[in-house]
């Protein structure tokens, strides 16, 4: 659900009483659609995340880490400019509206001190943020053109301006017998009749009041006795008093303790069972978006890297397919032979000039017309044949090697798009991209690229105490098993199937059976058939595994190995991990 007026009403509040004459320290800007303010008070420092990703649009406290882009983009540049240093002044709202506007006290560029506004307009796939100053905008997170708005435009040098408010009025500022009686002109049930009356709150505390009021029942808004019109104003009148008192951050999860609602009231249509209660709004906005941001933040980082991985992989299909047509031509190639041999046998009734040839085929022992060159002699016409059959000889044998290459491309890429797939983190996708670089896939450009650290395998400790690593891409598979490892350590691998090499290290000590269990549950969990049952995972002692030049990362090979099934245990992961 999208943050309504009310609640962020009181999210503001609590910002303000906590954020009050803080200093920004840092800015940045994770992601395309959200900022990052770091600021400091006399005693401690916090980070305010500002959200306009249209799903998720919010304001409040985080505790999260975020990768930052290596260079800054163009907003955070901007606001860093204006912004970095200044104190802030005052946290804002208009009354109904989903805008925070958050004043500070900076110092520009001539030294001169001035009141910059950052206004965090969270209106759903409309949401932005906003630099201000006197009144007009310095620039905006997403501008908004004519072609984009004929109504309100966002553009640096224009005056800002309040967006259309809708002739709805407020939920507050009304009275609940008032509001009844709007909503008791629409032949709606309660709950949308609410909804259609009045603005700044959601539907789901629009649910809530009729609940409270009516129960599971969906009677029609304009068909209400007077006794359930004085219930309904009763529980709308409890609604307001909870706001008014600051409210009860409450979220209502599904049966899987995903979050699926939340308010500033409690939930009393979901159950006591299905709710929860958080210390403050913040909490309560980060445990409800945060599953859902971190796969869209990691899918805005991987986007255009996994559209590159898959075209590579598709074209790398492509020629395979093509390859293996052309060989099964040349495999033909007999034909061309025995043509030559039946024109070689027959010279002595070929004339220069013909155009084809009817001979007896002593293979078949039938008539055959064999087709000639007229601008060649009759022993011409012969090596021409033999010429053409030889061709294709040499190009089998040419496709049979780039057919094998090409195989072990294909498998290689296809382990790529499953780790771009399964990456982390932005780190991770810096590692496959310089992969892939490595590799010649992708260009280099030295300037730009810039070597970083490389990430820690994953690192488990099995019950037996024996130390489990796995790792994270290609590059780390093969540092792992041909660098890290030793001889009477056990490999494990998803058999014929992406993922990442698995390493039981055995410090010279016998491996256990169940420590040999929770590896290979692990290589399952680290692989594309995470979600199987019974999936074959090879092991061997890594004296066993070797590699050859021609095998891209990542890939060994192993010819003495035992192979368990496996079904994997998704909470092994959290149990094992150190």
């Amino acid at each position: 659900m999208a943050l309504d007026a009310a609640t962020l009403a009181l999210c503001a509040r609590e910002l303000k009483t906590t954020l009050l004459d803080s200093r920004i320290d840092k800015i940045f800007e994770p992601t395309r659609d959200e900022v990052l303010l770091l600021l400091r008070t006399r005693t401690d420092t916090y980070r305010m995340l500002l959200s306009a990703r249209s799903g998720s649009a919010r304001v409040c406290l985080t505790g999260e880490s975020f990768e930052n882009p290596a260079t800054p983009p163009g907003f955070c540049m901007l606001l860093r400019k204006h912004l970095a240093g200044g104190r802030l002044l005052d946290i804002r709202m208009e009354p109904g509206e989903r805008i925070v506007f958050f004043d500070f006290q900076c110092v520009n560029e001539m030294g001169d001190l001035v009141k910059n506004t950052l206004a965090a307009e969270l209106m759903g796939r409309y949401s932005n943020l906003v630099l201000v100053q006197d009144g007009r905008i310095l620039d905006a997170l997403k501008r908004v053109d004519f072609e984009d708005s004929a109504i309100r435009q966002l553009l640096p040098g224009l005056p800002y301006t309040m967006p259309p408010r809708p002739a709805r009025p407020d939920f507050f500022s009304v009275s609940s017998a008032a509001l009844v009686a709007l909503a008791m002109q629409k032949d709606l049930p309660v709950a949308d009749a609410l909804m259609k009356s009045c603005g700044g709150v959601g539907p789901v505390v629009c649910r809530e009041a009729a609940f409270r009021a009516l129960g599971d029942s969906h009677r029609p808004a304009n068909e209400l006795t007077a006794a359930e019109q004085s219930a309904l104003a009763a529980a709308l009148d409890a609604i307001r008093d909870d706001h008014a008192a600051g409210g009860v951050p409450t979220a209502a999860a599904a049966p899987d303790g995903r979050p699926v609602e939340f308010s500033f009231t409690a939930l009393t249509q979901y159950g006591p069972d299905a709710c929860r209660t958080y210390p403050d709004f913040s909490a309560l906005l980060e445990d409800y978006y945060a599953v859902k941001d971190r796969a869209e933040r990691l899918r805005q980082k991987s986007r255009d890297l996994i559209k590159t991985v898959r075209n590579l992989h598709e074209r790398a299909v492509r020629k395979q397919a093509a390859r293996t047509e052309e060989l099964a031509q040349s495999e033909a190639s007999d034909e061309l032979r025995i043509k030559g041999e039946l024109v070689q046998a027959n010279l002595w009734q070929i004339e220069r000039g013909m155009a084809s040839v009817t001979v007896d085929n002593y293979y078949t022992g039938q008539k055959e017309t064999i087709p000639l060159d007229v601008r060649l002699s009759p022993s011409g016409n012969a090596q021409k044949y033999f010429k053409e059959y030889k061709k294709k000889q040499t190009a089998a044998k040419m496709l049979a090697r780039l057919l094998e290459e090409g195989a072990r491309e294909i498998e290689y890429l296809e382990t790529v798009v499953y780790e771009v797939e399964t990456a982390s983190g932005e780190q991770a996708l810096g590692e496959i991209r310089a992969e892939l670089k490595s590799q010649g896939y992708l260009k280099y450009y030295k300037a730009r690229d810039k070597k970083q650290k490389p990430a820690d395998f994953f690192r488990y400790r099995s019950t037996d105490g024996f130390l489990i690593l796995v790792g994270r891409n290609n590059a780390q598979n093969d540092k792992l098993t041909l660098h890290t490892a030793r001889g009477r350590d056990l490999w494990f691998h998803v058999k014929n199937a992406p993922g990442s090499h698995t390493v039981v290290i055995s410090e010279g000590q016998p491996i256990p059976d169940s420590t040999r269990e929770e590896a290979a549950q692990l290589a399952v969990l680290h692989s594309s058939q995470a979600g199987g049952a019974k999936v074959p995972v090879d092991y061997t002692f890594v004296r066993n595994i070797r590699k050859t030049g021609d095998l891209k990362p990542g890939m060994v090979l192993y010819d003495t190995y035992e192979t368990a099934y496996i079904t994997p245990d998704p909470a092994l992961r959290e149990k094992l991990r150190v």
